[in-house]
């Protein structure tokens, strides 16, 4: 069973079943802050948990709870109060806390959307030296949940690749793979949070380097 009809949602599609709940509906833009937004998917939530209490429920959470620099921010108070209920709430879960996701589309807000628009629209931008950002394909974090769901039970995983790439890496290749330059301010700012990479995603990536996986996510889905 799966709940959403975003990105996420069409790309676990292929894996449903019967006894799983893929939650993946809600609020997708870490910017948000209408109230309203956060309390649609806390009730649907709820809902789906007291319906079909006998599924294992799915949640992807985000890997931004680690982030100092957003302690404050609504979307991750949000997804920690939406950890909480399930923790409370449900018989049997696994929440995936995921990096900055990557997939056809989606929401123009997601970092690498960001990017590739202003790098194509010529649109003046800023970057921090110092920031290091942690990415994963969304057919990626499809395939993870499906191999390893059997294998987990009420518990939080970190899912994304095991590197946290600076923003001059990512631009570089990304203005390959565009075939454009950026327009950008490089400003000698900017921090990064540490996270403990899952042992599972670090064998899931076994064989595939940084870089190679950074050009496999732009030829996938830019």
């Amino acid at each position: 069973m799966i709940i959403g009809n975003g990105i996420l949602a069409n790309a676990v599609r292929s894996y449903d079943r019967e006894d799983v709940m893929y939650f993946a509906s809600g609020v997708s833009n870490s910017l948000e802050k209408d109230p309203s937004e956060f309390e649609r998917e806390i009730t649907l939530l709820q809902s789906s948990i007291g319906k079909y209490p006998e599924k294992k429920l799915i949640y992807f959470s985000t890997c931004s709870i680690y982030d100092p620099t957003k302690a404050d921010s609504p979307y991750v108070a949000h997804k920690l109060n939406a950890e909480k209920i399930i923790a409370e709430q449900c018989r049997n879960f696994i929440i995936f806390r995921v990096g900055n996701a990557v997939g056809r589309g989606g929401n123009p807000n997601t970092l690498i959307n960001f990017l590739k628009n202003s790098i194509l629209s010529e649109k003046r931008f800023t970057i921090y030296s110092h920031a290091r950002r942690i990415l994963i394909g969304i057919d990626d974090i499809a395939l993870f949940v499906e191999r390893y769901l059997d294998d987990l039970n009420n518990e939080t995983v970190n899912l994304t690749y095991p590197y946290q790439y600076s923003l001059s890496e990512i631009l570089t290749r990304l203005e390959v793979h565009l075939g454009k330059k950026a327009v950008y301010e490089n400003i000698d700012e900017g921090s990064y949070y540490n996270i403990e990479f899952s042992p599972l995603t670090e064998s899931f990536f076994t064989g595939i380097s940084a870089e190679e996986y950074l050009n496999r996510l732009f030829t996938s889905y830019l």
